[in-house]
C-alpha cells in the first residue's frame, strides 16, 4: 500500500473506490505502468513467502491437510446425496439449478446434524454404561458418514416420524468379543 499515493490509500480504506478501479488507472492502454508492475511484483513476492512458510512450517501443513480432508468428506457426502437423484441437475433454468444446489446443501447439513446428535447420544450411552470413551478417539469421529442412509433418503431407523425434541431410539449395546 505504501506505493500508492496518499489520496488513493484513503479512498481505498474508506471504500469509496475499489482496488480494481485503482489498478485500471495504473494501465496505459493495454500496458501496465511501472507502478502497476511493481505492485504485481510485490504480490508475487508475498505469494512466494507464503509458499516458503507453508513448506517450512509442519503444523501449517498439517492444519491445511485437516481442512482439505474435511472439505473432501463433505464433498463425498454431497456426491452420495446428489447421486440419489442420479447426479442430474433437473432444472433447465439457472435459478432452478441454484435452488436445487441449495437444497442439496440443506440435505447434507441435515444429515450431518442428525449424525452429530446420534453420535453424541451413543457416546453418552457408552459412558453411562461404563465403557471408556476417550476424547482423543472422539476427535477422530466424523458426522459425515452415510452408510446408514439409503439413497432415497429414508433412514434405516425403526421410527421415522420423530420430532427433534423426542428421545432417541435406545442404541443397541455392541456385542462383546468372544475369546
Amino acid at each position: 500500500m505504501g506505493l500508492l499515493p496518499a489520496a488513493h490509500r484513503i479512498l481505498l480504506k474508506l471504500g469509496r473506490v475499489r482496488a480494481t478501479d485503482i489498478m485500471r488507472t495504473l494501465q496505459v492502454g493495454e500496458h501496465a505502468t511501472r507502478l502497476a508492475q511493481a505492485i504485481a511484483e510485490i504480490g508475487r513476492i508475498d505469494n512466494t513467502l507464503c509458499v516458503v512458510r507453508y513448506l517450512d512450517d509442519e503444523s501449517m501443513r498439517r492444519g491445511t491437510l485437516v481442512q482439505l480432508n474435511r472439505g473432501e468428506g463433505r464433498h463425498g457426502l454431497s456426491r452420495v446425496v446428489f447421486h440419489g437423484k442420479r447426479g442430474e441437475l433437473r432444472q433447465r433454468y439457472r435459478q432452478g439449478q441454484e435452488d436445487q444446489l441449495g437444497e442439496l446443501g440443506l440435505v447434507v447439513n441435515m444429515i450431518v446434524l442428525c449424525n452429530t446428535l446420534y453420535m453424541q447420544a451413543a457416546i453418552e450411552q457408552l459412558r453411562a454404561e461404563g465403557y471408556p470413551v476417550l476424547n482423543e478417539d472422539i476427535a477422530h469421529l466424523s458426522p459425515r458418514v452415510h452408510d446408514h442412509i439409503n439413497i432415497s433418503f429414508a433412514t434405516r431407523s425403526r421410527s421415522r416420524n420423530r420430532s427433534p425434541g423426542a428421545s432417541y431410539d435406545r442404541l443397541e449395546t455392541p456385542p462383546t468379543p468372544s475369546s
